[in-house]
């Protein structure tokens, strides 16, 4: 193939069974069930045993794949003290980063990685570490949230599911209103999986080396922190509050189509239609909202811009995204915004350890080819005749 795509853009890298996308009717499936249903129907637990193990879970199945989850929230006192080293000034993405790159030094082990065969040592290896990984995700992201304001990070707690001991760890120990806890479990299985992103590009092409299953997440995380994948919720909140009232929006919005600026939170590569998990999102807010009988002021400025940008952006097939609607629903469950994009890695783990998976079950190296635009040979000219 001689053609260039920059950014590889429509060009199929590998073939996968994990999740499905189709931006025209706006579906996305994980395993052929449709997100709607499980945002609807299922919980964290058992959509990361569907991602990772490819088919919904038996209650026998959940409850182990659950109870090992909660056995591996903790993280070794080493850890601890490397994120004591790290600048409080310094974003909580990078703190992940660096935390997770450090999980394969405590958790050693010299299995290959490579399966070969269904039920082999490097399968099991595989999925056991999997399971550790994405227990100790959100730990590490509660335990920085109290680090970094100046107090002990709250022990995880075994008797709370994945999403409301994330929030009681977050939140210094103060146990989750059962509807924010429900609000943020949903939450984690919108962002869950998401096809061949970025991120999870960078996570095949890691693992695709047999790099060790740290190296392969952090990667990942690396990738999600750009404002053009993971971090655009948290410029959806400035660009919101750079808007002020509801009433402002479409002249804000002129102002800004006409200096060809971006509209965060707006279109995507692959939607031509409202994505369905903005929707999604869209309906926990205002159920959030009935609940508090109050709708927040920034909710009211995005359901105006949104207004405004149906009019002129949707007959361009440009719509809200997940980043659009998420930011807001977390501001008002109490997270900072600098700590969006790692409730985001949380979640997303999830998908990036499937990929994992299925990439060192039929593993290849990525090895892309490119187009040469520089000189042709040249002689080489001492430095004292140039």
């Amino acid at each position: 193939m001689s053609e260039f795509h920059p950014g590889l853009e429509g060009v199929p890298a590998k073939k996968s069974k994990i999740s499905y996308l189709d931006g025209k009717q706006g579906i996305l499936t994980y395993r052929g069930y449709p997100i709607v249903e499980l945002a609807e129907n299922s919980t964290f637990e058992e959509t990361a045993y569907l991602l990772i193990d490819g088919e919904l879970p038996s209650v026998g199945q959940l409850a182990k794949f659950d109870a090992q989850l909660r056995v591996h929230r903790r993280v070794k006192y080493n850890i601890r003290d490397i994120m004591k080293s790290l600048p409080v000034t310094g974003h909580p993405m990078e703190m992940l980063q660096t935390a997770v790159s450090s999980l394969g030094m405590f958790y050693p082990n010299d299995v290959p990685v490579q399966i070969r065969s269904p039920g082999d040592e490097s399968e099991r290896y595989v999925h056991g570490q999997s399971i550790r990984i994405l227990a100790r995700m959100a730990t590490l992201v509660a335990m920085w949230q109290q680090m970094r304001i100046g107090n002990d990070p709250t022990p995880p707690r075994s008797d709370l599911s994945y999403a409301a001991n994330f929030l009681y760890m977050f939140q210094n120990g103060v146990e989750p209103d059962p509807l924010v806890a429900r609000i943020m479990d949903v939450c984690l299985i919108l962002h869950a999986e998401h096809t061949l992103n970025a991120s999870t590009f960078a996570a095949m092409v890691t693992g695709s080396t047999l790099a060790m299953p740290s190296y392969v997440i952090a990667a990942a995380i690396g990738t999600l922190a750009g404002p053009l994948h993971g971090g655009a919720n948290e410029q959806v909140i400035q660009m919101l509050k750079e808007i002020g009232v509801p009433e402002q929006a479409p002249a804000w919005l002129d102002k800004k189509l006409a200096a060809k600026e971006v509209i965060w939170g707006m279109g995507h590569r692959e939607y031509k239609v409202k994505d369905p998990r903005a929707t999604l999102l869209q309906h926990l807010m205002r159920e959030l909202a009935e609940s508090r009988g109050s709708i927040s002021p920034l909710f009211e400025t995005a359901l105006a811009l949104e207004e405004a940008c149906e009019a002129v952006l949707a007959p361009k097939g440009v719509y809200p995204n997940v980043d659009f609607y998420s930011g807001i629903l977390y501001r008002e469950i109490g997270i900072p915004p600098d700590q969006f994009t790692s409730i985001f890695a949380i979640a997303r783990t999830a998908g990036w350890l499937a990929h994992w998976r299925e990439q060192v079950s039929q593993n290849r190296i990525f090895r892309p080819t490119q187009i040469y635009t520089g000189h042709d040979p040249r002689k080489y000219v001492a430095i004292a005749a140039r």
